[in-house]
């Protein structure tokens, strides 16, 4: 979904959305799947990147802009834990118990007329 929303920054409100999100490019270059006791599945993924591209525009009382821009994410570590229940009462249903996320760098480019 687009973003869109304003922020105050010192004499005014920014005004910006961000729209046309696609991600370009997931990179998993280490991934695990293991059993835990009880009925639980452990994920960890390792060193991961995404990069997405978006079209974005800013609104101030002094200036506007627009363009295209493009996100990279790299560096990122997820640990999942997922727990199914063992009774055979029903379809089988998974649920997410926890989630420890963490990014190392962010590298931002935009593109604009300005």
């Amino acid at each position: 979904p687009d973003l869109t929303g304003h922020e105050k920054f010192g004499l005014g409100n920014v005004k910006y959305n961000i729209s046309r999100i696609h991600v370009t490019a997931v990179e998993l270059p280490s991934a695990a799947i293991s059993l835990l006791p009880g009925s639980e599945i452990k994920l960890v993924i390792g060193n991961a990147s995404l990069t997405i591209d978006m079209n974005w525009n800013i609104r101030t009382w002094m200036f506007k802009d627009s363009g295209r821009g493009t996100v990279h994410i790299s560096k990122v570590f997820v640990t999942a834990i997922f727990s199914t229940p063992l009774d055979n009462t029903g379809p089988t249903s998974i649920s997410l118990t926890s989630c420890r996320t963490t990014s190392g760098d962010i590298d931002i480019k935009l593109n604009g007329k300005s």
